[in-house]
């Protein structure tokens, strides 16, 4: 067929994309069969090749599944489609049109592709959506700037989606590439569907998985998997994740990268979906992920700054403001008291001795490795240093036991360790608990144990 003529009338970047297709409903070769004089210098400039006709359409734009998909409805299936993307590799958007076309070949479908590429946003083209779309995105966005906290808004989202999706499971999971961890933030599960759902395999050495996400996508903005066919892409570029989807039964796949002012927050995950609604999911989360996106970073930030605010920066364990949260929780008549609790006070002996003979560094070395050490001992428990040479540890619903042997186990440490000596004092309480009184006890009993060191030490009474 001669489509020079009819190519000749656009004057935007516009080519004819023909699509293979199978008697089972599937597609074979796509191919950039022709293109008009703004298409050809695009694809020169970009490639910076001699422009050539009838190519595999790999030759001119990235391969991805989602275009493949445009290209087979609108050439085999006879839709006219509209997208308005962002590219974020190359940090421009694509608005593209395609339009369906006659073909005097049975096996052969062919389609219009028209785009148009800018730097930046165009707010008009993102709201011309359909109702169906429309309805959904200001249904998300009104429930996230909802009255409760962040994670139920967000969890009331996430379900929301996979009701759209009709998926099996739809989830939102954080990304921190700093620290290389990755967490699930939100989970919704079909009833009656019995995985795990804290989505603790997730978080336990799935970050290796989710890091290789970003080479799949591979710039693209999102990852539709509707079939067999699709799920083969997947096996070639990443082995190994195909290879965990097969494990949990993954059919079917939409993953969206969530990005805020060019940074990678997270992403947005269902399996198992309802292929026939593919279009609407797409238009749905693509505009729904903006607004998860820069909300997911705002949220990330608070924490950021919440941990700043309660963190001690020199050891990693909890500071003096934390600590006093945390007492002042036991005056709070909702607060849910535990059934016990463990009180320990413990005080580096000889820390002046070190800051006046070897400088405040070593000091500063000395109490990272106490911290260290009681994190090592006082697993699941709550460490905070009360003050400079000072740490107190909360332990909850503990038995004595639990604590006595976790006092012997760093008693053991210490003695093992040249640098090392804690005066210690603890308590062990149940029933009605007064926290400050414990504190009180454990704390004259520290003084007690560091009074009988300096007994034995008496040149290392530094205080």
């Amino acid at each position: 067929m001669d489509f020079k003529s009819l190519l000749d009338s656009y004057k935007c970047k516009a080519c004819i994309m023909s699509v293979e297709k199978f008697a089972d409903g599937g597609y074979g070769n796509i191919r950039v069969v022709t293109g008009n004089r703004a298409h050809t210098q695009e694809i020169e400039m970009i490639t910076r090749q001699p422009y050539a006709d009838n190519v595999p359409y790999e030759m001119c734009f990235p391969q991805n599944l989602n275009f493949e998909d445009f290209c087979y409805r609108s050439a085999c299936l006879n839709q006219q489609l509209h997208s308005y993307v962002e590219i974020y590799e190359m940090h421009l958007w694509l608005e593209m049109y395609l339009l369906p076309l006659e073909s005097d070949r049975e096996n052969i479908g062919y389609c219009l592709y028209s785009y148009n590429v800018t730097p930046r946003s165009d707010a008009g083209i993102m709201t011309d959506v359909s109702p169906e779309v429309a309805s959904a995105v200001l249904s998300s966005c009104i429930k996230l700037h909802g009255e409760r906290s962040f994670e139920e808004c967000i969890n009331d989202v996430i379900n929301d989606i996979r009701n759209i999706c009709d998926a099996r499971r739809c989830c939102i999971i954080l990304v921190d590439e700093e620290a290389r961890e990755s967490l699930v933030m939100a989970d919704s599960l079909r009833p009656q569907y019995t995985a795990q759902r804290t989505g603790e395999s997730m978080n336990k050495g799935f970050y290796s998985t989710v890091e290789s996400w970003k080479n799949t996508l591979a710039g693209s903005t999102s990852l539709i998997i509707k079939n067999e066919q699709d799920m083969q892409f997947i096996k070639e570029k990443n082995p190994l994740w195909y290879e965990s989807l097969k494990r949990n039964t993954v059919e079917t796949l939409v993953l969206f990268p969530l990005k805020y002012n060019g940074k990678l927050v997270g992403y947005i995950w269902a399996s198992n979906f309802a292929v026939e609604k593919t279009l609407v999911i797409k238009g749905v989360l693509e505009l729904v992920t903006f607004f998860i996106a820069a909300m997911t970073a705002n949220y990330q930030l608070v924490k950021r700054l919440e941990a700043l605010s309660t963190m001690d920066a020199l050891t990693g364990t909890k500071n003096r403001n934390a600590m006093n949260n945390r007492v002042d929780e036991f005056d709070n008549p909702h607060f849910i008291f535990p059934k016990s609790i463990g009180v320990v006070f413990a005080d580096l002996n000889g820390l002046k001795q070190t800051n006046d003979l070897k400088g405040h560094a070593a000091g500063d070395r000395l109490l990272k490795k106490c911290a260290a050490i009681l994190h090592q001992i006082f697993v699941d428990d709550d460490i905070y240093r009360a003050g400079g040479d000072e740490f107190l540890v909360i332990s909850q619903d503990c038995t004595q036991k639990e604590l006595e042997d976790k006092i012997v186990r760093l008693r053991e440490v210490c003695d093992a360790d040249t640098e090392i000596n804690f005066a210690l004092g603890w308590v062990y309480d149940e029933g009605k608990i007064d926290i400050r009184k414990d504190m009180g006890i454990a704390d004259a009993r520290m003084y007690e144990d560091k009074e009988e060191y300096y007994k034995q030490y008496p040149d290392k009474r530094y205080r």
